[in-house]
């Protein structure tokens, strides 16, 4: 596996082609995810490690990604520790008491992930064994679960989690910092299971200015992959409108970064700097709404804007839409694995 064209990209090395892989490939738009899962809780499924290894391997077979990413979710450590987390479908992570005071801390405990979430590490052994591509395992970043937390719900403008931020950034410090501790004791437990890359998804670290997020959330995020790098692993950074934040995550030790729409890969590499590889960053709009030929044009732009350079891992700009008919992925993969920097016009 450590020769893999994804793993190669994200140590920046020369690949035979370019690796894709894409967020939420497992699932959502695929008719054996719904007939596999049926109507059994997201939470429920991902503890019946048999199901969520079938669930996992399902875009693996009918793609040809070059990685496969642990069908989970970001809330489970904190839904595994009792903070009273549940996933509601058509509304996403819903918490019973939202996180307010310096006392709900204590609702937090440390994650012990052998015997909180034995179910992720059978899972992601009973993959190794299967996989013919590296594992992903993941983790969401301190801001983007403390979001969840103190709003109580997805939210479009989160107001609470900005309240806190300002006026109490002591306590909202505390809070990511206790985050960080429970998503390096996750990570650690699916590396140290097999994985063979992490990725930190801070999904909604693009509702902050870049200096707000430099000074009230980075410093998790360090902590988060300061944790890991021991382990050897790539550390993949993920965000959505994130495009100002990629050299902060560089800095904070990512050696891929996750890009966006809103920007070229090209421009993401200047962002990010030297040394750092780029992953991305077809829109997941256009995949799921335009024809082929539109399609087809952007893949081809997206490739010729990382110009060759190694340490590029192809993928969307965020995850697949519902709507994605999945033979239109089937054929970006193929292109993707067909094409040259000599295509370049």
């Amino acid at each position: 596996m450590s020769d893999s064209a994804f793993l190669r990209a994200c140590r920046g090395e020369e690949a035979p082609h370019t690796p894709v892989w894409f967020m939420r490939q497992a699932g959502r738009s695929l008719p054996e995810y719904k007939a596999t899962k049926g109507t059994v809780n997201i939470l429920e499924a991902i503890k019946q490690p048999e199901l969520a290894t079938e669930i996992t391997l399902q875009p693996v077979r009918r793609y040809g990604v070059d990685a496969a990413i642990l069908y989970s979710d970001i809330v489970v450590p904190v839904h595994a520790i009792g903070f009273g987390v549940d996933i509601k479908a058509g509304i996403g992570p819903v918490v019973e008491e939202p996180f307010r005071t310096p006392g709900d801390l204590e609702r937090l405990r440390p994650l012990d992930a052998e015997a909180d979430v034995p179910y992720v590490a059978e899972t992601v052994r009973l993959l190794v064994k299967e996989l013919p591509v590296p594992l992903i395992g993941f983790a969401g970043a301190p801001f983007t679960v403390a979001s969840y937390l103190v709003e109580g719900r997805p939210s479009r403008d989160y107001v609470e989690t900005r309240r806190m931020m300002w006026r109490d950034p002591e306590l909202f410090a505390r809070l990511l910092n206790r985050l960080a501790e429970i998503a390096i004791a996750s990570l650690r437990a699916q590396v140290e299971a097999g994985a063979s890359a992490i990725q930190l998804f801070d999904s909604w670290a693009g509702a902050l200015d870049p200096d707000d997020y430099e000074r009230y959330v980075l410093p998790s995020v360090k902590k988060v992959f300061d944790g890991v790098a021991d382990l050897g692993v790539p550390r993949i950074a993920s965000g959505v409108g994130a495009a100002g934040l990629l050299g902060q995550w560089a800095g904070a030790g990512a050696d891929v970064v996750s890009v966006d729409s809103s920007i070229t890969l090209a421009e993401a590499r200047r962002r990010a700097g030297e040394g750092t590889g780029v992953q991305g960053n077809l829109d997941p709009w256009a995949v799921g709404l335009a024809p082929w030929d539109v399609v087809e044009t952007k893949t081809r732009e997206v490739l010729e804007s990382n110009g060759g350079r190694p340490g590029h891992v192809f993928n969307l700009g965020h995850g697949v839409r519902p709507e994605t008919d999945p033979d239109v992925l089937h054929r970006i993969v193929d292109l993707v694995h067909g094409w040259t920097p000599e295509d370049v016009s």
